[in-house]
């Protein structure tokens, strides 16, 4: 469970109504300059600006175009899957479809609660969901309105599932120069490592 601010705390204890926002923030890169580029998109109306992590981050008013499956936070190092359904009506979504390349693009969602009679932002945006994105797919219609994109994101937990480092061979070390201007052989009983016994005290 992911600990709420006091501010926060004190804010729903009040029983004072408030409406929540969530923030979509994608680091991706664009197809036409390479460059890795960030693009935020939010739940509300309007532009905004939010601070997040000491970071000033712009966030366009997406309004009704994004939308989250529940966000479910479980104990443990399991990869958890986050759906995120985008409607590329808006020139910024579609945008952040057409121009940027987003396979394994980093991802953050936070959470911003506002007071439901003033506006005013209760407290800085919570994180909820951090990862990358893992695909996405297009559902086309003849009415534009009808276009559907299906975001897949990963947890940052799936940087735990990545397996180890293939081991260096006796030939690819062989390229390295010892200063003497032999090759390194370290590797040379590497494919026999532990399938040949060996008694410490005879030759």
């Amino acid at each position: 469970m992911i600990p709420l601010p006091i501010t926060t705390l004190t804010h729903l204890r009040s029983r004072i109504g408030r409406s929540a926002h969530l923030l979509l923030w994608i680091e991706a890169r664009n197809r036409a300059s390479g460059a890795v580029e960030t693009l935020g998109l939010w739940t509300g109306d309007d532009h905004r600006t939010f601070v997040i992590d000491g970071e000033t981050r712009v966030y366009f008013g997406a309004g009704g175009v994004v939308q989250t499956d529940p966000i479910v936070t479980r104990p443990g190092l399991d990869v958890q899957m986050q759906g995120v359904t985008l409607y590329p009506a808006a020139p910024e979504v579609e945008q952040a479809i057409r121009g940027y390349d987003v396979r394994l693009a980093p991802v953050e969602i936070h959470r911003a609660l506002f007071h439901s009679l003033t506006g005013a932002m209760i407290d800085t945006p919570q994180r909820r969901f951090e990862g990358w994105i893992d695909n996405v797919e297009m559902t086309s219609s003849p009415d534009p309105e009808g276009n559907v994109c299906r975001v897949s994101l990963a947890s940052s937990s799936r940087a735990g599932t990545k397996g180890l480092t293939l081991k260096k061979s006796d030939e690819s070390q062989k390229a390295r120069l010892l200063t003497n201007g032999d090759p390194d052989r370290f590797y040379q009983y590497a494919d026999v490592s532990g399938a040949v016994p060996i008694v410490w005290g005879e030759k």
